[in-house]
């Protein structure tokens, strides 16, 4: 069955490419293209996409404030975020907001719709550019291997809710390691550990992989 897309995209020449792009995979289906935030929270949830193209520089609404609201009316959907912004702020404000990728403009149409597929399937597909962005971000806010017991909890009013077991995956994950590989090292099922991040989503207060680790390793939004 096809991916159900949408995409809010202000740019009408763009939006059509993008449109044009995602119909010319048999494995996609455009179901809904937006001019605006505004447009996408009215019309979206009635079309049921499973995953959102986003463009961060929308008129009125801006494409961040969409993806928190939007997330919140279909919390089921994968948003990959598509803008020319490639600075860690809007990186880090999208992927608290709700965001499960990003890419930087102009993106090439199999890279788009490897995206798409890649998140759909559960993945956070960003360019190498801006991985890399992530990392360095996270190493100067905190180090990557477990804080011991006396030293200052990372700076997320929650971290005292998260069981021991829940604060090991969170640090496996700020490592970089796949759910199966974190499995493996903590000695546990796959399905356990979809559990704790499910728990961590929920104690965190956020709706995906990057968000919780932004979190884990110090980043607030708003910050």
């Amino acid at each position: 069955m096809a991916i159900h897309v949408i995409v809010v995209e202000d740019d009408s020449r763009l939006r059509s490419g993008l449109v044009e792009i995602i119909n010319s995979d048999p494995g996609c289906a455009c179901v809904g293209s937006f001019g605006s935030g505004e447009d996408a929270l009215a019309r979206a949830p009635a079309l049921k996409p499973q995953v959102a193209v986003m463009d961060i520089n929308l008129p009125g609404m801006d494409g961040i404030e969409c993806v928190r609201q939007l997330s919140g009316r279909l919390p089921a959907l994968q948003i990959v975020m598509l803008t020319v912004y490639q600075d860690t702020n809007n990186l880090f404000r999208a992927l608290a907001a709700g965001a499960h990728g990003y890419l930087v403009k102009p993106a090439r149409a199999r890279d788009l719709l490897a995206a798409i597929r890649d998140i759909h399937r559960g993945g956070a597909p960003m360019t190498s550019a801006l991985a890399r962005k992530v990392v360095d971000a996270f190493r100067s806010q905190a180090p990557l291997t477990r804080p011991p017991a006396n030293a200052a909890q990372p700076a997320f009013s929650d971290s005292d809710e998260l069981a021991a077991r829940e604060k090991e995956v969170l640090d496996l994950l700020a490592q970089g390691f796949s759910y199966k590989e974190i499995a493996d090292k903590l000695n546990v099922a796959f399905a356990t550990v979809h559990t704790y991040v499910l728990r961590i989503y929920k104690k965190l207060h956020v709706r995906s992989k990057n968000a919780a680790v932004a979190r884990w390793l110090g980043y607030q939004p708003g910050e």
